[in-house]
């Protein structure tokens, strides 16, 4: 195999016997890209065997995408392939956007029950669907399909299944360049699944964390909304919400009010509390503004009494966003870790590749970080999960606190 076909770099630990790597290739031809990524991922693990292989792939390799499964069990044939389609993939530290990509990144889980599940768009199969009960205390991964799994109202009810467990993922990206298919595709197992969630259920010895940057800084103060209806805020403080947003606007340097014609959300909080720091609130698009009536829709619910504030987003302030999330976390160092970063962001925010990963990598550590660009990131705010936008979503496994 040429050495060309793999690109940026390799990465594992062991902790005990949990083992994890990752590579990245960009071969032309899938078996190829299996290949190289195989064959930099072996020589990290030696004699381990893998339980799970996440790969998540460009459209570039559509023609061959039948032959995944096969491919991928002719390298490790006892480990569960879990992936799907990319709009860019990320994988031994690198990452790559718009040309043939395809990340590789294993797992090794002594003591880690892995239960692959797979769900269509109709809640009323769901829960037979996931063969864990809540007293199984599990982590979930899930990549819905955009384009035909109703997500929220997925993670909706996982939540109030699973009130404790992390859930955390990524939509599935295809249909990105002009030689794939329109849609997606979803891989676990041997199947190739056009359509719906594929997910894991992970019980045992592990714990998954997350670190969701939602990339936005507060301005102004925090808010009372004093009249709402639904997803619409008439008031905000007392006054009508238009007027508040004048007067904010009136009171920004010349950056921000650049900033503001394009790049304005609303958070709205997510726990009652005295002060709020970033990540109390969820980012929610701005929808709409009346001016007759003074109200602003929000893409989130909203109600009499909620606090809201309004944030911006920019590439400096996701970078501060992104290192300073990270640097709050607190644990052990992860044996590996998962990133969904949404297709918005890397080259086209940044104007550089790999910025989320190495920002990862300083304040981490050489840990093995696979992943993908997704079309949307899952991941939770406080106690409850969402949909995100223009989020790098992170999940970092570890072994659960006194394990050997």
């Amino acid at each position: 195999m040429r050495a060309e076909t793999l690109r940026a770099g390799r990465g594992a630990l062991a902790y005990g016997c949990v083992r994890w790597a990752s590579a990245i290739a960009t071969a032309e031809r899938l078996e190829d890209a299996v290949d190289a990524a195989a064959e930099s991922i072996i020589d990290e693990l030696g004699a381990a065997s893998p339980d799970v292989v996440f790969v998540f792939l460009t459209d570039h390799y559509a023609p061959w995408f039948g032959r995944l499964g096969a491919s991928v069990r002719r390298v490790f044939p006892s480990a569960l392939l879990f992936g799907c389609t990319a709009g860019g993939a990320i994988g031994g530290g690198a990452e790559v956007e718009h040309e043939p990509a395809l990340s590789m990144t294993v797992a090794t889980l002594p003591g880690v029950e892995v239960k692959p599940f797979r769900l269509g768009a109709d809640p009323a199969t769901w829960r037979r669907a996931i063969p864990v009960s809540p007293g199984d205390d599990p982590a979930f991964l899930v990549l819905p399909c955009p384009l035909s799994s109703p997500v929220e109202e997925l993670l909706s009810w996982m939540d109030d299944r699973w009130p404790g467990a992390v859930k955390t993922g990524g939509l599935a990206s295809g249909g990105m360049t002009a030689r794939g298919p329109a849609g997606n595709t979803l891989f676990l197992g041997d199947e190739r699944i056009p359509s719906g969630t594929v997910g894991l259920a992970l019980t045992g010895d592990i714990t998954v964390d997350t670190v969701v940057a939602q990339g936005c800084r507060p301005i102004g103060s925090p808010l009372f909304v004093t009249r709402a209806e639904r997803n619409v805020a008439f008031e905000l403080d007392g006054e009508p919400a238009i007027r508040t947003l004048e007067r904010l606007h009136a009171s920004l340097p010349p950056a921000d009010r650049a900033l503001f014609r394009h790049s304005l959300f609303m958070g709205v909080v997510m726990r009652d509390q005295e002060t709020y720091r970033r990540g109390d609130f969820l980012i929610r698009n701005l929808l709409g503004i009346d001016p007759q009536t003074g109200a602003i829709a929000v893409a989130a619910p909203l109600s009499t009494g909620m606090v809201v504030q309004f944030h911006l987003r920019d590439s400096v302030t996701s970078a501060q966003d992104l290192s300073e999330m990270l640097s709050q976390y607190d644990q052990v160092t992860p044996s590996g870790a998962l990133l969904f970063s949404c297709v918005g962001r890397g080259r086209l925010m940044y104007g550089r590749a790999n910025h989320d990963s190495d920002v990862f990598r300083q304040a981490i550590g050489s840990v093995p970080l696979g992943g993908f660009f997704c079309n949307g990131e899952i991941g939770p705010v406080q106690r409850r999960t969402y949909l995100h936008g223009y989020t790098s979503a992170f999940a970092l496994f570890r072994r659960r606190a006194g394990s050997a």
